[in-house]
């Protein structure tokens, strides 16, 4: 495929939100919800969804339900706002095959999560990418989370990817400026540069980093788009007065492991159920007090 990084530069940017994906009290996906949600988003100014990614439980998502919801995404989005699958896997045969599924879907790129728990080495990560990238053609982005993943994809091998075509971008949850920085230096030239952590992603905005992909957003979609909005122009000051109002909520959706406080919140909001699978459970009722407050303080409820 021929790829224009210019053109990448100007869909990827923005406020980027990871969707969560709301589900019914028995843990099953609620699709008249989800649908909602997401006419909400592109209503209150999220530049970009995120369909299937961590926030939105991907990890407990079956083959078949994972390729469905993206297909539920792709159809309600319809077109108005760029849709990026999750389609990431510690499997590199199941990563092909979910990326496969979205791209038949309509998705316009895909996330591709660097494989958690087997812990590979950075020739693995590599051959991972790259065999993913050469059997399907779509815009992929790599995903660093090694927080939740135990490996860190290192610069040098962001670099060697940073050379195959169809490997457009890259979300950097790393939670470092001076890391985000260099990768900027790097391979800004090469690949959009994306932030995955909601407290530092702002600053990056000034080194070149074209947006941020947000849990925040899912509960303040317009704060965090006016913001990043006005920092793409170098507007730095209007970005910090829309962002200062949600800025705390920047830790406090990580006070229980993500999404369980940001699904508490947006139910608190009255905006979806009270659904979450396990392993994963609903926010520990000792945090209760502490994000009500910080929904309040954020203006939320």
């Amino acid at each position: 495929m021929s790829i224009d990084q210019k053109k990448i530069q100007e869909i990827l940017k923005g406020s980027m939100v990871a969707m969560v994906t709301p589900m019914l009290p028995n843990g099953d996906i609620d699709y008249p919800n989800l649908a909602d949600m997401i006419d909400w988003q592109i209503e209150q100014g999220s530049h970009c969804i995120v369909a299937a990614g961590t926030t939105g439980e991907s990890a407990t998502l079956s083959i078949q339900e994972h390729s469905e919801l993206i297909r539920f995404f792709v159809a309600q989005v319809a077109g108005r706002v760029p849709l990026i699958a999750g389609t990431g896997a510690n499997n590199t045969k199941e990563a092909i095959q979910l990326t496969q599924h979205a791209k038949d879907a309509g998705a316009d790129f895909v996330l591709l999560v660097a494989p958690y728990y087997n812990k590979p080495p950075q020739e693995g990560l590599y051959q991972h990418y790259r065999l993913i990238a050469s059997s399907i053609d779509i815009p992929q982005i790599l995903y660093n989370v090694p927080g939740r993943t135990a490996v860190d994809i290192d610069q040098e091998t962001v670099e060697r990817l940073a050379n195959i075509e169809n490997i457009v971008a890259i979300k950097d949850a790393t939670g470092s400026i001076e890391r985000g920085k260099k990768l900027i230096e790097l391979v800004g030239d090469r690949l959009v540069v994306l932030s995955g952590d909601d407290a530092t992603a702002l600053t990056l905005t000034q080194y070149g980093c074209r947006g941020n992909i947000s849990v925040t957003a899912n509960i303040a979609p317009k704060a965090m788009s006016l913001a990043f909005a006005a920092a793409l122009e170098q507007d730095m000051e209007t970005a910090r007065k829309y962002h200062e109002v949600v800025a705390p909520l920047h830790q406090d959706l990580f006070i229980e492991t993500s999404p369980i406080p940001v699904k508490y919140a947006l139910h608190k909001m009255g905006r979806i159920k009270k659904g979450i699978r396990l392993p994963l459970v609903w926010l520990d009722q000792k945090y209760n007090q502490k994000l009500d407050e910080a929904l309040t303080k954020s203006g939320l409820v």
